[in-house]
């Protein structure tokens, strides 16, 4: 009897022995799926899905691919003919083929185009620059694809936590969507003057370059900002993007197509920089010259002396201690062309206070 049972265990273990080393072999055989399978129906979009492809649907029409050519130079020895083409996106403004796009993706080129969502190619020029907010307006030349302008909204009624989406070409890619929040509002960051553009809007929107220029939209697909720089050591996206508030860049744009520029408020200096006065020991902005004829040479500001010798400092304006020009010049934007501004000027240790009239600087380059 224990030799029978024995028999049969080992018959059976066997058995399993063969199937567990079969098993494989038979799953393959039997169960491969050797035809294509059945499509599982499934349900409807979820809304918020629906939103965001209808958005991009009625939006992506007036997001355009910017391209713009470096000017070759020209050597004593050589002439590049081999120019850097750098890109970037732009937002069809109006049915007068305008476009809106980022100073930077143009400055310093030459030759300019824009392809159209259609795929048309058009030449472009720039009718305006505002590198104080690194905004600039391009005029397409006979484009022969209908136009879709932009729809705008508000910036000023923004609140942190809104969702956000953004439409551009990052590294080239034609008419990618990312979405994500307002993280932060009210954001200051430097502009490639003396300035700082005030109430950026920062988002976690995947933002690439390629982006700038671009349009940043709310969830009812409006443009609430142009997509400007990221905050990134790598220079990929980071979860830290910035855009240009739309209530700057309607101003800036109706500017920039009615006159081509748009009026910078200063008194007419030319300041040292921040790093120079600190490393002086000087708090305050210090003057190196006056423009001729300027408000600031005519309420007897001056600049530092044939001799080397810093005369005039800068240290209040409107009863608010300055620091550095940024600063100055963020108090006389909200002052406004045509009023005064009173400043207090530290001269030899001595201070005054003076009324400054505010003035659009950019004529006064110009003379």
């Amino acid at each position: 009897m224990p030799v029978r049972f024995l028999r049969v265990v080992v018959a059976w273990l066997l058995v399993l022995a063969t199937l567990w080393v079969m098993q494989p072999y038979l799953s393959a055989l039997w169960f491969s799926a050797s035809a294509p399978r059945a499509i599982t129906p499934r349900a409807e979009l979820a809304p918020s899905e629906q939103l965001t492809i209808r958005l991009f649907r009625e939006v992506s029409p007036s997001v355009v691919h910017v391209f713009a050519r470096g000017t070759p130079s020209t050597t004593m020895f050589s002439e590049e003919q081999d120019s850097v083409v750098q890109s970037g996106s732009g937002i069809i403004w109006d049915v007068a083929a305008h476009v809106i796009t980022n100073n930077h993706v143009i400055s310093g080129t030459g030759q300019i185009g824009v392809r159209l969502t259609s795929g048309e190619f058009v030449g472009a020029h720039v009718v305006g620059a505002a590198p104080n907010y690194d905004l600039a307006v391009l005029q397409l030349e006979r484009p022969r694809s209908a136009l879709h302008p932009i729809v705008v909204g508000r910036s000023a009624d923004l609140q942190v936590g809104q969702s956000t989406f953004a439409i551009g070409n990052p590294y080239g890619l034609d008419q990618t969507l990312t979405s994500g929040i307002v993280s932060a509002l009210g954001r200051r960051l430097p502009s490639v003057t003396a300035r700082e553009v005030k109430g950026m809007i920062q988002t976690d929107a995947p933002i690439n370059p390629g982006n700038s220029g671009g349009p940043l939209l709310d969830s009812a697909g409006r443009l609430i900002g142009v997509n400007s720089a990221i905050l990134s050591r790598s220079g990929a996206s980071a979860g830290i993007g910035f855009a240009i508030p739309v209530d700057i860049v309607n101003r800036v744009a109706a500017e920039l197509i009615r006159n081509g520029r748009v009026p910078l408020a200063g008194i007419g200096i030319v300041a040292a920089k921040q790093g120079e006065a600190t490393s002086l020991g000087i708090d305050g902005v210090i003057i190196l010259r006056t423009l001729p004829d300027s408000p600031a040479a005519q309420a007897g500001i001056e600049g530092v002396s044939e001799e080397g010798v810093i005369r005039d400092i800068i240290t209040e304006a409107n009863g608010k201690q300055v620091h550095s020009m940024e600063e100055l010049t963020a108090i006389l934007d909200d002052v406004g062309i045509g009023k005064q501004v009173q400043l207090t000027i530290d001269r030899a240790g001595q201070t005054r206070t003076v009324k400054v009239a505010v003035a659009d600087i950019s004529r006064l380059a110009q003379r």
